[in-house]
């Protein structure tokens, strides 16, 4: 499917390859000299070709999406790997588990 702008220059030229035909193929006498229907026909096929030239802006581009940054995974020394392992509660920010007796405390 066109885009909006792209449908807009194909109309404009359509009309002005239209009135430009319409100008060009006007019956006339060969010794008339009377040229001021080619004056106004090039006139507005100037016109309109000239403002789908200069409605021609320079394309627009979107500016990529910023990049995304993940914080790396924990790296842990034996002992708090040990205490990982042994107790589902234990907590690497204090160094504590708690035990079966609801009590807070730190790990070997």
């Amino acid at each position: 499917m066109l885009s909006r702008n792209r449908l807009s220059k194909l109309i404009a030229g359509a009309a002005a390859l239209t009135v430009f035909a319409a100008v060009a193929l006007t019956a006339a006498p060969a010794d008339a000299r009377n040229r001021t229907g080619a004056f106004l026909g090039g006139l507005a096929a100037g016109a309109i070709i000239g403002g789908v030239v200069a409605g021609a802006g320079a394309p627009v581009y979107a500016a990529p999406p910023p990049p995304v940054y993940v914080a790396p995974a924990p790296v842990y020394d034996d002992a708090v790997a040990y205490c990982m392992r042994r107790f589902r509660s234990y907590n690497p920010h204090t160094g504590t588990y708690i035990g079966y007796d609801g009590i807070e405390r730190p790990c070997p």
